[in-house]
């Protein structure tokens, strides 16, 4: 039985650091409907994040802020993932998804001009990492309903960096190791 539930508050110490086997390992597909237990792993997921950009929160339990995080980088061999990005005037963008899969994808691409971060990687790194501008993914959500959705710059960036998670790849994975700031030749690229 897994100790993540409701009433479980994730701290920095139950994320998994990189140089684990498990950020490297492609995560399980889920059986659905998702247990019981699954559900309550996603929704303690979520209330991390929520948590983390809560600055007296993240303060008194000492949390990074996160936007993101997959099953794996708590220990859970589980293809699911939550994401929660404050919004403008309280529209607020979660997620949390089961079993999740870019279906379609833009041409163009986008990066973040300071790089990307993660709750897993301790050490500063920096360099461009190509994502594409726009994706469709299909998954299932919380109560094993299929759903697809259309994401877009920022929203589309967290999604493609939480399903690498999930098959073992790192965000610096994506960097020219030789030149961080090249970025690949004859491709739309743009800063977000």
């Amino acid at each position: 039985m897994s100790k993540f539930n409701q009433s479980y508050v994730i701290t920095m110490s139950d994320i998994v650091r990189e140089g684990a086997e498990i950020l490297r390992e492609k995560t399980k597909e889920l059986t659905l409907p998702p247990t019981e237990e699954d559900k309550e792993e996603l929704l303690c997921m979520l209330q991390y994040l929520k948590n983390s950009q809560e600055p007296s929160l993240a303060k008194k339990h000492k949390l990074r802020p996160g936007v993101g995080i997959s099953a794996n980088q708590i220990g859970l061999n589980k293809r699911m993932f939550a994401a929660f990005i404050k919004g403008q005037n309280g529209n607020n963008f979660e997620h949390m998804l089961i079993n999740p899969k870019i279906i379609s994808h833009s041409t163009s691409m986008i990066y973040l001009p300071d790089s990307e971060g993660c709750l897993s990687i301790d050490r500063p790194v920096i360099g461009f990492v190509p994502r594409y501008q726009r994706i469709t993914v299909k998954a299932f959500d919380i109560n094993g309903k299929e759903v697809r959705i259309k994401l877009k710059d920022y929203e589309a960036i967290v999604f493609q960096h939480e399903i690498d998670h999930l098959n073992g790849i790192l965000f610096p994975d994506h960097i020219n190791s030789t030149n961080p700031f090249q970025l690949p030749e004859n491709m739309d690229i743009k800063p977000l």
